[in-house]
């Protein structure tokens, strides 16, 4: 399986999909340099296949690239960066 996580800003989201097919979505908001993770959400057929954690990482990542100060208000996304404190 091919798995990409790109930003649509236009919708305040980062995405996943894969094999060319959106699989998720993670939602912020942004501010100045801060970025705040609001909720995350995995299409039923995706789920259980570890797509919410390479789309949590893959928009972790992106947000540190960037330089961004993250705020997780979303459960899943605060819940990843406890098991992964490089990405905060």
């Amino acid at each position: 399986m091919d798995f990409q996580v790109v930003d649509n800003a236009d919708h305040n989201r980062f995405e996943i999909r894969v094999d060319g097919e959106l699989a998720g979505s993670a939602y912020y908001r942004l501010r100045e340099q801060e970025i705040t993770f609001t909720h995350t959400e995995v299409e039923a057929a995706f789920e259980g296949k570890g797509v919410g954690s390479k789309l949590a990482n893959g928009a972790l990542t992106l947000a540190k690239d960037r330089g961004l100060q993250v705020v997780a208000q979303c459960p899943f996304i605060a819940a990843y960066l406890k098991k992964h404190p490089e990405l905060a």
